[in-house]
Formats: structure tokens, C-alpha cells, sequence
């Protein structure tokens, strides 16, 4: 068990980071139904929401910087096709 201080710490930034990790999914999926959805402003929009949430928990080290490259290129790729569908 860490020393006290070190405890109350690592709850703290172990809650906080939990609030963005939580939103940065949440604006994924939204971004995901967005695309499946066919209006392609609203799934542009959506998609840089996500794309946004993505990087600024990657600069925060709450997720690793590939784990978030991934991601946005996976939704770029969806978005693509779905526009490109169209």
C-alpha cells in the first residue's frame, strides 16, 4: 500500500482521469451514430468532437497517443466510406 498521500493523489487523478476517459468514449460513439446515420455535416461535426476528446486525452497521458491515432483513424476511415457512399 502506498504511503497516505501518495493514496488520496492517486484517487484523485484516477477519478478525474475516469471523467475523460468516460467523455472521450461517449463523444466516439456519438461520432460512430452520427456516421451510421447519413447526415454528413452532423457526422463531419461529430467526428471532430471526437477527434478533439481524443487528442486532448492523449496530451493529458490518460490514454497512449497510439491507442488515440488509432481510433480517430478508424473514424476517419468510416466517415470516408459513408461520404463516399453517398
Amino acid at each position: 500500500m502506498p504511503a497516505e498521500k501518495t493514496a488520496r493523489v492517486q484517487e484523485r487523478r484516477r477519478i478525474a482521469n475516469r471523467r475523460v476517459r468516460s467523455s472521450t468514449r461517449t463523444a466516439v460513439r456519438k461520432a460512430v451514430r452520427a456516421v451510421e446515420g447519413g447526415d454528413a455535416a452532423e457526422a463531419a461535426t461529430a467526428v471532430a468532437q471526437a477527434i478533439s476528446a481524443l487528442d486532448r486525452a492523449d496530451t493529458k497521458g490518460i490514454i497512449h497517443r497510439n491507442n488515440a491515432a488509432r481510433r480517430k483513424s478508424r473514424l476517419m476511415k468510416r466517415l470516408a466510406k459513408s461520404t463516399a457512399s453517398k
